[in-house]
């Protein structure tokens, strides 16, 4: 096997970034956005209710399913204007955040991680384990106590 493998690059060590857009098919992705040196303080109402503000107007990508947990968050998108790639929205509705609260220590990390969702069953799966987060890190006992996740908008396969 190529020292490159399984990127196309030589000498990559990393996926290249961005998601190819494929008019002929589906395009969800799941995206990845953490805290800056994972500090927690994402999972709190006021986070929460502006995030919702934030991505109900940045509608270059649509946000469907998402769940904010204290350090992290995911979510899931299509794209609704294709002028704007993943990064791009993924940076200004970021930049909006910031702008729309007043807490000098809540800073994104600089980067996010998102691929694209190969068919509603990965999907499915995805969500599911996501959906158990809370659990998994002992914030709640059943996922559907946790009251910093939602959908803002039906993203259908």
């Amino acid at each position: 096997m190529p020292m490159n493998a399984p990127f196309d690059e030589p000498g990559r060590r990393t996926p290249p970034q961005g998601v190819r857009i494929d008019l002929s098919q589906r395009i969800i992705i799941f995206v990845t956005v953490c805290t800056k040196d994972r500090i927690a303080w994402l999972a709190c109402e006021e986070a929460h209710l502006l995030l919702r503000k934030v991505w109900t107007a940045a509608q270059a990508w649509l946000v469907g399913d998402y769940i904010l947990m204290p350090d992290h968050l995911h979510l899931f998108a299509a794209p609704r204007d294709l002028r704007f790639t993943a990064e791009d929205w993924i940076k200004f509705w970021k930049s909006q955040f910031t702008k729309g609260h007043r807490n000098p220590h809540w800073i994104w990390q600089s980067k996010a991680v998102h691929h694209r969702m190969r068919d509603a069953e990965s999907y499915r799966e995805k969500w599911l384990y996501v959906h158990q987060n809370p659990v998994r890190a002992g914030l709640v006992k059943v996922a559907e106590e946790w009251p910093f996740r939602g959908k803002i908008f039906d993203l259908k396969w």
